[in-house]
């Protein structure tokens, strides 16, 4: 199957090494450029795109702004995004990851490295590993005001949903820790944990692994502590 890539980028020339790389592999073809976030969402969405490489500053609609469009949109379910950024900074991350993208890379990153991203993406995983995401997490929302510090209530309360084993495995999944090291914690086996995993985020809204530590972390269910 044929990964269908959309391009975000308010620089053309980006745009068109990036169209380069992507349209060299068998697996992936680039269907569409935009050069703002309001034409992403609307390529996203005419383009039938699988997955966006998405420019997190960006004239007008920005990629924080595009993304959380995407993310909100049930007919974009399917679609992941990437942001890609010269700025690595840990406050990006987290408001990237906020607003749905399925993972964060720097624009200086290898060949090799954007194109697995895709992949990554496309397949459904985190592009971020859960231990480095709640890394990054807990030291923003430490250093946040206590008066504004993003968490959503309605996150709270959705957690009454889980079951009491769904709510140990996001525990395990925010301390970055992988199905089978959860299994062996949890004494089950790793395809068990995988399925309260996926019925977690079902009930959560979350895309990905990435996704639910997040929602670990601003509900209040983990608490953010800086090392």
């Amino acid at each position: 199957m044929t990964i269908r890539v959309l391009l975000a980028d308010d620089q053309a020339l980006l745009r068109s090494a990036f169209r380069v790389l992507v349209d060299s592999e068998p697996d992936m073809e680039v269907v569409g450029e935009a050069a703002d976030g309001a034409e992403a969402v609307r390529l996203a969405r005419e383009e039938r795109a699988d997955v966006v490489l998405m420019d997190i500053r960006m004239p007008g609609t920005d990629g924080l702004a595009a993304t959380r469009l995407i993310s909100a949109d049930p007919g974009l379910a399917h679609v992941r995004v990437v942001m890609l950024t010269t700025f690595e900074v840990d406050e990006y991350v987290v408001q990237s990851l906020r607003a749905g993208a399925s993972g964060f890379l720097g624009k200086g990153s290898e060949p090799d490295e954007l194109l697995s991203a895709i992949r990554i993406a496309a397949g459904g995983e985190a592009l971020l590993s859960p231990a480095a995401t709640k890394g990054l997490i807990a030291r923003f929302l430490a250093q946040a005001d206590p008066a504004d510090d993003g968490r959503d209530p309605a996150r709270s309360e959705r957690l009454d949903t889980l079951t009491v084993r769904e709510r140990e495995v996001l525990v395990q999944v925010a301390g970055g820790h992988s199905n089978d090291e959860i299994a062996e914690r949890l004494e089950v086996s790793p395809l068990t944990v995988k399925t309260h995993v996926n019925r977690a985020m079902a009930k959560l809204g979350a895309r990905d692994r990435a996704q639910l530590v997040v929602i670990a972390y601003e509900s209040g269910l983990v608490r953010p502590r800086v090392e």
